[in-house]
């Protein structure tokens, strides 16, 4: 079978997926056409959903072998240069790319925006995406997007149909970001099966400090320090392997992500730090009732009954 054929069957079958999960209108677009820079994981999956809804899919990766398959699998409909001047051919431009590299690709794709709509990303912090569409004059159609649908696996191969079906997505606008804009990125999630909700760069980055950063640096320090004792992954029962599955993740992306939210994660981290300080005095003094009362807190967390009530701990500074 050939190439062509076998991607719009491959294509055919996705768009099936999207009558089954969307329930009928729910997976309705009012876009003829969307670029999506980056093919990994989340752009990859999001490309996916937007051609199966019948969107015209621009795509360019700098990984040639992702991009072929995209184009292969009838995904992108057309590929991008790296000047991205096709830009221009699209209403929706998804920036898909690891943090650090985001706000330089809003920079080359500044000439070429023409008559886009609106301009999102899908990056894990929100703040230094936000001030550079504000300073590049583009705030107005801006709008930040954060689906919280990522694992530890990463690349076109990881992405798939199906990942934003109910997924939580924070939605963080520019000060200047227009009402239409605004609206037009909490469509495009609602009709991929998300749920949208509004957070401002600054809340959103301090929050996911705690919620996601926080525990992506605990499962990589939990594997290095079974790594220093001699134990494989392969040594581990499922709750070991569970918490430590994170530690896969993409260096690349979390580098960049941990050096942008580097203050919020760094008092997250000093948190962190304190509550195995006090759990390794207990446990030095033989304390069993202090022991005790560490385990049964988090047990109580994980239930639901137990302090904080879920809210946010405000922004920590680290000492120095």
């Amino acid at each position: 079978m050939r190439a062509e054929e076998r991607g719009k069957r491959k294509q055919e079958r996705e768009t099936d997926e999207v009558s089954q999960l969307s329930g009928g209108d729910r997976g309705a677009l009012e876009l003829q056409s969307a670029a999506v820079i980056g093919l990994g994981l989340i752009g990859g999956s999001l490309a996916r959903e937007l051609a199966a809804r019948g969107v015209r899919v621009l795509g360019y990766d700098r990984d040639p072998a992702a991009l072929h398959g995209a184009a292969e699998g009838g995904v992108v409909h057309a590929v991008l240069e790296e000047s991205l001047e096709g830009v221009k051919e699209a209403d929706l431009l998804v920036i898909a790319v690891p943090v650090a590299a985001a706000p330089g690709v809003l920079a080359t794709a500044l000439p070429h925006l023409g008559s886009v709509r609106l301009v999102t990303d899908v990056g894990s912090t929100k703040q230094a995406v936000v001030r550079a569409a504000e300073a590049l004059g583009i705030g107005e159609r801006f709008v930040g997007s954060h689906p919280l649908a990522g694992d530890h696996r990463s690349g076109w191969s990881a992405s798939r149909m199906g990942l934003f079906q109910g997924a939580r997505v924070y939605l963080s606008p520019t000060p200047s970001t227009a009402d239409a804009a605004l609206e037009l990125a909490r469509q495009l999630w609602i009709g991929l099966g998300a749920e949208p909700e509004l957070l401002d760069a600054e809340p959103h980055d301090r929050r996911l400090a705690w919620t996601s950063h926080l525990p992506q640096a605990a499962s990589t320090a939990l594997a290095l320090a079974l790594a220093s004792a001699g134990i494989a992954p392969s040594d581990l029962g499922p709750g070991g392997r569970d918490i430590t599955r994170l530690s896969g993740s993409s260096p690349e992306m979390w580098t960049g992500i941990a050096l942008e939210n580097a203050t919020a994660l760094s008092g997250a981290i000093e948190a962190f730090e304190e509550r195995l300080r006090e759990l390794r005095a207990a446990l030095t003094r033989g304390e069993e009732q202090a022991v005790h009362r560490f385990f049964e807190a988090g047990r109580q967390w994980s239930e639901g009954s137990g302090s904080p009530g879920g809210r946010i701990p405000a922004a920590v500074t680290p000492r120095r």
